[in-house]
C-alpha cells in the first residue's frame, strides 16, 4: 500500500461537482441561463423529489486554522438579524422563478458556526423558510454543531421545527494537536451535546474526525476513534485534512508543512482509523464516510439511492439543490452557480433584488454523461458504459489511462464497465481523475487541489 501511496498521491478534485470549479466555462455563463435552468429544473422535479436547501452560516467566534470554508471571524451577534433577513430576502427571489409552492426534501445548515446563532434567531430563520413552502414527507433538517457553544436550547429549538439531525466537528481529541487547529474542545464536550441531542429526539448523530493534521500520529487517530466509539455516533465523516495554504489565507500557514504526517503516515492513519470503525459496526460509505445500518446514508447506499453534491454525501438524490448565503454553492442538476462571498456585497445585491451570484457554469451533453460517472464511482464504486447513456468519444483513451490501475488491483474492468476493489477504493479521486475530460484536455497550471491521499 505505501508504495501506491507513492504513486497515486497527487493534487486532485473532491468531486462534489463535475466539473469541478476551477473548470468552469464562466465566459458563456449569465445569470440569465442560470435562472432559465432552475426555473426548468424545479418544474420538472419538484412535485416527484422534491428540493434541497443548503444555507450558509458564516460567522464564528474564532479562527480554527485547518478550515477551508468561507467565514467571517467577529464576536459581534447584532449581525445575526440582518443576515438572516438577507437570506429569507434571497430565498424569497428564487421562489419567484419558481411555477408552484416548492417542496423541501433536505435543508441543512453550514457554516461558519451555525450556532453562533441564537436559538431564536436559528428558529426565527427556518420558520421563515417554511412560511411558503412544503416540507416533503420524511425531509431531512441537519445542522452542524459546535460542541463548545451548541447549547440545550440551540438543539431544542431546531428539534421544534423539524431537525432530526446533527453533526459535531470533533478532529482530533489530542490537546497538541486541537492547540495547532486553534479548536481546543474536551471530549466532555461532545458527550455532553451528543447527549443532549439523544435526550431530545435526534435520530442521527454524526461526529467529523480529521487525519493528516498538524503533529497528529497514529496513536492519536487511535485514541479519537476509540474516544468515538464510546458515543457511538450514527454516522462519522473522516476526512483527510486537505493542506492548500495557497488558497485559504493565513488559517493554514500558520504551521509548516514539516509539521504533517507524511502521505505513508496519513494512509496508515486512515487504514487503522477505519479498521477501528468496521470492528464496531461501522460500514464504509463512499469515499470518507460510515454509518451504522440503522443511519439513512448506509440504508441509502443499500438501495442503490446514495447520492453526493456540495453538502457531501446525502440519503437521496434532489435534481435542485439551490444554495443561500454569502459564497454558497446551487445545483440546478443543468448547471451550477456560487454567490459572492463578501458579506456586505452579498446583502447590497439581495437587497436590490438581484440573486447574489457572481459565477458558474451550464452543463453541456458531455459534461452530463462525465457526472453521472463520477457520482456513479463516488456513491456506488462502479460505472457502466455499456448503452448509448454512458457513452463517451473518449472511451478508449479513458480506458488506456485506468489500464495501470488496472494492473495494480485497484479497480477491474470488463466490457462496458469498471468496478473498484477494496483496494482500490482509497484511490477513488484518482479513479474518477480519469474520466474528468476538462481536466485531462487543460491540466491546471498552478496547484489547485489538495493531495488525493
Amino acid at each position: 500500500m505505501c508504495s501506491l501511496v507513492q504513486k497515486y498521491n497527487i493534487p486532485g478534485p473532491r468531486y462534489t461537482s463535475y466539473p469541478t470549479v476551477p473548470y468552469w466555462d464562466l465566459n458563456s455563463f449569465s445569470g440569465k441561463k442560470w435562472e432559465e435552468s432552475v426555473a426548468h429544473s424545479f418544474k420538472a422535479t419538484n412535485s416527484k423529489e422534491g428540493m434541497s436547501l443548503y444555507i450558509h452560516l458564516p460567522f464564528c467566534e474564532s479562527m480554527c486554522t485547518f478550515c477551508g470554508c468561507h467565514k467571517r471571524i467577529t464576536k459581534r451577534h447584532d449581525v445575526e438579524l440582518p443576515y438572516v433577513h438577507a437570506i429569507l430576502k434571497e430565498w424569497k427571489l428564487y421562489r419567484n422563478l419558481f411555477s408552484e409552492k416548492a417542496m423541501i426534501k433536505e435543508l441543512h445548515l453550514g457554516g461558519g458556526t451555525p450556532t453562533f446563532f441564537s436559538p431564536e434567531n436559528l428558529k426565527k430563520l427556518i420558520m421563515g423558510i417554511f412560511r411558503y413552502t412544503h416540507k416533503a414527507e420524511n425531509a431531512e433538517l441537519s445542522f452542524e454543531g459546535h460542541p463548545n457553544n451548541t447549547t440545550r436550547a440551540h438543539l431544542q429549538a431546531l428539534y421544534d421545527v423539524g431537525f432530526r439531525r446533527v453533526s459535531y466537528g470533533v478532529q482530533d481529541y489530542n490537546l497538541t494537536v486541537q492547540k495547532a487547529i486553534h479548536r481546543v474542545q474536551p471530549f466532555e464536550n461532545v458527550k455532553r451535546v451528543t447527549d443532549w441531542a439523544r435526550e431530545i429526539g435526534y435520530t442521527s448523530v454524526g461526529h467529523d474526525i480529521i487525519f493528516g493534521l498538524p503533529h497528529q500520529t497514529l496513536k492519536h487517530v487511535e485514541e479519537t476513534i476509540l474516544k468515538t466509539k464510546e458515543l457511538q455516533p450514527d454516522r462519522l465523516a473522516f476526512y483527510s485534512y486537505a493542506h492548500v495554504p495557497w488558497m485559504k489565507g493565513n488559517g493554514q500557514r500558520g504551521y509548516k508543512d514539516s509539521d504533517l504526517p507524511s502521505a505513508d503516515e496519513k494512509r496508515q492513519q486512515y487504514e487503522k482509523g477505519k479498521a477501528l470503525l468496521i470492528d464496531v459496526g461501522y460500514h464504509e460509505i463512499g469515499m470518507d464516510h460510515f454509518a451504522l445500518e440503522s443511519d439513512t446514508l448506509y440504508q441509502s447506499m443499500e438501495a442503490g439511492k446514495l447520492h453526493r453534491n456540495f453538502m457531501g454525501y446525502t440519503a437521496s438524490k434532489t435534481s435542485l439543490m439551490v444554495g443561500l448565503g454569502a459564497s454558497s454553492i446551487s445545483d440546478s442538476w443543468y448547471g451550477f452557480a456560487q454567490n459572492v462571498k463578501s458579506l456586505e456585497e452579498y446583502q447590497h445585491l439581495v437587497e436590490n433584488d438581484i440573486i447574489p451570484i457572481f459565477r458558474g457554469h451550464i452543463l453541456n451533453k458531455e459534461d452530463q454523461i462525465v457526472r453521472r460517472h463520477i457520482l456513479n464511482l463516488m456513491c456506488n464504486f462502479e460505472t457502466s458504459w455499456d448503452t448509448h447513456r454512458g457513452y463517451l468519444s473518449e472511451m478508449d483513451s479513458i480506458q488506456d489511462s485506468l489500464a495501470e490501475m488496472s494492473a495494480d488491483g485497484l479497480i477491474v474492468m470488463r466490457e462496458g464497465h469498471l468496478k473498484i476493489t477494496s483496494k482500490g477504493k482509497p484511490f477513488v479521486r484518482n479513479i474518477c481523475m480519469a474520466f474528468d475530460l476538462r481536466l485531462q484536455r487543460k491540466a491546471p497550471e498552478t496547484k489547485l487541489f489538495s493531495m488525493t491521499v
